[in-house]
C-alpha cells in the first residue's frame, strides 16, 4: 500500500508541474484485454485532491493476466490524466511497466512473475476536470 501511494504521489507531483498537458478520453473509464476483470471503480473526493477540480481516482481492480499483458485505465469523459501508478502481486511478481497511455487519455500497467505464467496487475488513474 504504501509503495502505491509513493508512486501516485509522485505522478501527482509530476503531472501538477507547469507545462504538462494530458488531453481527456471521450471513451470512460474502461480496460484493454477481456480476461474476466472486474469493471474499473471510480472514486471522487474533495478530501485527497483538494483544490483540484473534479479530483477522482479511477482503480481497475486486481486480476491474473498473462505475463507482460497490458492493463489499462482511462479518465471518464471531460476529466484528463494527473497522474497513475499500478500494482503486480504475486509470490514472484515484478512490477515491468507503469506509465500513461500514448495519448495522455489513461494509465497503463503490466507485470511478470518469474514462476509462472500469470500476474496480478491493478491499475490506478488520477484525474481532474478538463
Amino acid at each position: 500500500m504504501r509503495g502505491r501511494l509513493v508512486i501516485a504521489a509522485g505522478a501527482l507531483a509530476m503531472a501538477l508541474t507547469p507545462g504538462v498537458a494530458w488531453a481527456a478520453h471521450d471513451g470512460g473509464a474502461q480496460e484493454s484485454g477481456s480476461y474476466g476483470a472486474e469493471a474499473p471503480t471510480s472514486q471522487e473526493s474533495s478530501h485527497p485532491g483538494e483544490g483540484v477540480p473534479g479530483y477522482e481516482l479511477v482503480t481497475l481492480p486486481n486480476t491474473n493476466v498473462p505475463n507482460f499483458q497490458r492493463r489499462t485505465v482511462y479518465c471518464p469523459d471531460g476529466k484528463k490524466v494527473l497522474g497513475g501508478g499500478a500494482e503486480a502481486r504475486g509470490n514472484t511478481a515484478i512490477l515491468v511497466g507503469s506509465f500513461p497511455t500514448d495519448d495522455g487519455t489513461g494509465w497503463i500497467g503490466l507485470g511478470r512473475q518469474t514462476d509462472t505464467n500469470n500476474v496480478g496487475i491493478s491499475v490506478f488513474v488520477i484525474c481532474a476536470n478538463a
